[in-house]
């Protein structure tokens, strides 16, 4: 009889994170189907409001759940957790998210790196924005700075490769791809991700609840100035 192969992860899985927070895993990969049932579970635990958890952090894959072990036992919150993912309930698409259209000046100084992609893609400057602007994005989550926008829906025709040295500083508002991704800076941080343009709005207040415009679950739509569309 053949023994069954225990390296190997069965998804969903919760796992512990320290003493105070689990996990809550559907995969190994960037799929928009495995982020969907995480935004799922967000949502049906925000709604739900269990006693005893005090912050859910979604990512691509997984869902971070931090608690209050005074509130709830880790052995009895793992339990609701994994019957949760295992249920039936997130098998229906997620809650749509806020429609976020953020205008973009693509290119020049404002998106220097928008020539390289395009010489990356065979493509056209024009061709460029206009592909990037077409999807409607999903806001898969926030990192690996506070704010950071990943957006999932790139055209694959746009995927570029980051650039071999990073910048020591990215201005907020920075409209960028990496790979298979798009995603947009918050912060003034370093970054090496290819820069094809930025949008003026203001993204972070410290005085806002919440500061950042962007949250996980969002939906953003990039809208071209004219002038460079």
């Amino acid at each position: 009889m053949d023994t069954p192969d225990t390296t190997v992860p069965v998804y969903p899985r919760v796992l512990p994170v320290g003493e105070s927070a689990f996990t809550v895993e559907f995969g190994a990969r960037v799929d928009p189907a495995l982020n969907r049932r995480v935004h799922a579970l967000d949502a049906l635990l925000r709604r739900q409001d269990r006693p005893g958890i005090l912050e859910l952090v979604p990512s691509y894959r997984a869902l971070l759940v931090l608690y209050d072990p005074g509130r709830v036992t880790a052995p009895e919150l793992r339990a609701q957790l994994l019957a949760l993912a295992q249920g039936g309930d997130l098998e229906a698409p997620a809650p749509e998210g806020r429609l976020i259209e953020l205008p973009v000046r693509y290119g020049g100084e404002a998106g220097p790196d928008l020539d390289a992609v395009a010489a990356h893609t065979g493509l056209t400057p024009e061709e460029v924005i206009r592909l990037h602007s077409r999807p409607v994005y999903t806001v898969a989550m926030l990192g690996f700075a506070p704010g950071f926008a990943y957006l999932l829906g790139l055209p694959e025709r746009l995927s570029t490769p980051r650039l071999s040295t990073p910048r020591l500083q990215v201005a907020p508002g920075s409209v960028g791809i990496a790979g298979s991704q798009t995603g947009v800076y918050a912060l003034n941080t370093p970054g090496g991700w290819q820069i094809i343009g930025r949008t003026d709005l203001r993204l972070f207040d410290p005085v806002a609840d919440p500061p950042f415009r962007i949250e996980a679950g969002d939906c953003v739509r990039f809208v071209a100035h004219s002038a460079d569309a």
